[in-house]
């Protein structure tokens, strides 16, 4: 089992920023998938921005320049600092983990898909007032 815990969620305006976190545990090793998901009021989850177990990143087009995904690996911490936060960015921060190496081909093109990911944190909520 995989667990993953999520902090970081809060309330900002428009054009401010946040810093998520993701601690991930349990049997899961260097070099694994992970990742953020964004689920807004009322629409489907998805990808925001997730690394490969190479260190590869991939970012939804929505967010490339305002968010910067960094991860920690002696702490298996991942990282999302949100910056020029918009109203559209409000809604629930899922994080997301896999023991797999790489994603999904779609991944490298569009970003992270979540049928790359079998574990999934609680979330964290945002909300961005303009």
């Amino acid at each position: 089992q995989v667990q993953l815990v999520e902090s970081g969620g809060g309330s900002v305006q428009a054009g401010g920023s946040l810093n998520l976190s993701c601690v991930a545990s349990g049997d899961i090793y260097n070099k694994y998938c992970i990742g953020w998901f964004h689920q807004a009021p009322g629409k489907e989850r998805e990808g925001v921005a997730a690394i490969d177990g190479d260190g590869a990143i991939v970012y939804a087009d929505s967010v490339k320049g305002r968010f910067t995904l960094h991860k920690d690996n002696w702490k298996d911490t991942l990282y999302l600092l949100m910056d020029n936060l918009k109203p559209e960015d409000t809604g629930m921060y899922y994080c997301a983990a896999d023991r797999t190496r790489y994603f999904s081909d779609a991944a490298y093109t569009h970003g992270p898909q979540k049928l790359d990911f079998g574990y999934w944190g609680q979330g964290t909520q945002v909300t961005v007032s303009s």
